[in-house]
C-alpha cells in the first residue's frame, strides 16, 4: 500500500516547536486539566476520587455508557449503541474508510479538505474524484459538478464540514441537496465534523441527522478544546456501526480509561465549554477581521465561528508560498501553515483561536514580514 505524505502534519512536525508565535493550530485555545475539573463542583474532587479508584484495565471496549450517552445527545435521533469511540477524529475517519472502501470503488471527495478523506481511499485502491471548492464561490463546491461526477457505482461522498483549512460551513440546505444526489445511487456520505460551528444561526446539521447512510465523525480536539484527550467517535446507523465493529477490532481495542472519563466529563458540561469557546472565537475573529481590513497585502473569506481560517496573500508569488512561510518563521518566529500543504498555494491557514497576545503579536509580525519579503 502506498500513500502520500500528510502535508499539514509533516509541516507541523518539523516546525511547530520552534515557533514564538504559533498561529497555525486550529484548536480553540486548549484547556488545562484544572480548567476541566473546575467545571465540576469542588473542582472535580468527586471525579478525581473516582478515577483514583479506577482500574486501568481495558475499560469499556466501545466507549463507556457515560461517554456514548453524552455523544448521542449531540444528534437528533442517535442511539448510544451506534456510537463507537475512536482515537480522535483521525481514528474515526480511518475506521470509516478502512471498513467501507475497497479496490475499484468510486469515491468523490471535497477537495481540498482534510487529506485523509481522499488519500486513504486512494491508498485502498479506490478511484477518487475531486469535488473542488472555489474561492470565488465562498469556498463552496458546486452541486452541478457533483451531479456530473456521480456514478451508479459511487460508494461514498466524503466531506469536511466545516472545511479545513478554509473554515467554510456547508449549510443544511446544501447538504440536503448532496443527500438527494447520494441517495439516487445509494452512496454513503462521510462527513468529518470536527469543526463544529458555534453560531446558533449557522443553519448547520450533522449528516446523520439528514441521511440514513450518513456517517458523522468528530472528536474533542477542536471545538471542545482538549486535543490532548485522544478521543473521537463515529455516529452512524446500526448496520454501519456493526460493520465498523468488525474492522475496529483490528485497529483499536479501546480508548484509554482516563481519556474516556475526561471526555465524558467535558461533554457533560458542553454548554459551559461551548460558551467559553464562543467568546474566544467571537473576540479573536474580530481581531483577525480588523487585521485583514487594515492590511492591504491580504484578503480573506471569513469563517463563521469555527477555529480555522484561510488568508490569501494578494501579492505573493504562489510558487514561493512555502519559502515565505519558512522565512517568516525563521525571521519573525511566526508559524502559519502554507497553503501549498493543502494544494492551495498563495494562501495560508491561520489558527486564530490562540491566546489574544499571541494572535495580536503574530499578526503584527506577519504584516511586517509581508512588506519585507522579497
Amino acid at each position: 500500500m502506498k500513500i502520500a505524505g500528510f502535508g499539514v502534519e509533516e509541516w507541523l512536525n518539523v516546525w511547530e516547536k520552534s515557533a514564538k508565535y504559533d498561529i497555525a493550530q486550529s484548536t480553540i485555545s486548549s484547556m488545562k486539566l484544572k480548567d476541566i475539573l473546575a467545571l465540576e463542583p469542588d473542582s472535580g474532587k468527586d471525579f478525581l476520587d473516582a478515577i483514583m479508584q479506577e482500574k486501568f484495565n481495558y475499560g469499556w471496549i466501545e466507549g463507556s455508557p457515560s461517554f456514548k450517552n453524552e455523544v448521542a445527545k449531540l444528534y437528533e435521533n442517535m442511539p448510544a449503541d451506534n456510537i463507537l469511540a475512536t482515537n480522535g477524529a483521525t481514528g474515526a475517519n480511518h475506521l470509516a474508510l478502512y471498513s467501507l472502501i475497497e479496490p475499484g470503488d468510486h469515491v468523490i471527495a471535497e477537495y481540498p479538505s482534510y487529506q485523509q478523506l481522499y488519500d486513504i481511499p486512494k491508498s485502498l485502491g479506490a478511484e477518487v474524484g475531486y469535488w473542488h471548492i472555489y474561492e470565488e464561490n465562498n469556498w463552496y463546491p458546486k452541486l452541478e459538478e457533483l451531479r456530473a461526477m456521480i456514478r451508479p457505482n459511487t460508494k461514498m461522498i466524503a466531506l469536511n464540514n466545516a472545511n479545513n483549512p478554509t473554515g467554510t460551513i456547508l449549510d443544511r440546505d446544501f447538504l440536503n441537496e448532496v443527500v438527494k444526489i447520494a441517495r439516487e445511487v445509494g452512496a454513503y456520505v462521510l462527513v468529518d465534523e470536527v469543526y463544529l460551528p458555534l453560531e446558533s444561526d449557522s443553519n448547520y446539521a450533522p449528516i446523520v441527522d439528514l441521511y440514513e447512510k450518513g456517517i458523522s465523525t468528530n472528536s474533542l480536539s477542536k471545538t471542545y478544546s482538549v486535543p490532548g484527550v485522544r478521543l473521537g467517535w463515529t455516529a452512524s446507523n446500526a448496520e454501519v456501526a456493526d460493520i465498523f465493529r468488525k474492522y475496529r477490532d483490528y485497529t483499536m481495542i479501546c480508548a484509554g480509561v482516563f481519556d474516556d472519563a475526561l471526555g465524558a466529563l467535558v461533554l457533560k458540561h458542553r454548554d459551559q465549554v461551548l460558551a467559553r469557546n464562543q467568546k474566544i472565537v467571537s473576540h479573536n475573529l474580530a481581531i483577525l477581521r480588523e487585521w485583514v481590513e487594515n492590511e492591504p497585502a491580504v484578503s480573506m473569506i471569513y469563517p463563521k465561528s469555527v477555529s480555522t481560517s484561510f488568508v490569501k496573500f494578494n501579492d505573493l508569488d504562489p510558487e514561493k508560498t512555502e519559502d515565505f512561510a519558512i522565512q517568516l518563521l525563521k525571521t519573525k518566529g511566526v508559524l502559519i501553515v502554507p497553503g501549498n500543504r493543502f494544494d492551495l498555494p498563495g494562501h495560508a491557514r491561520i489558527g486564530y483561536c490562540t491566546d489574544e497576545a499571541t494572535l495580536r503579536q503574530g499578526l503584527a509580525a506577519l504584516s511586517e514580514f509581508l512588506h519585507e519579503y522579497k
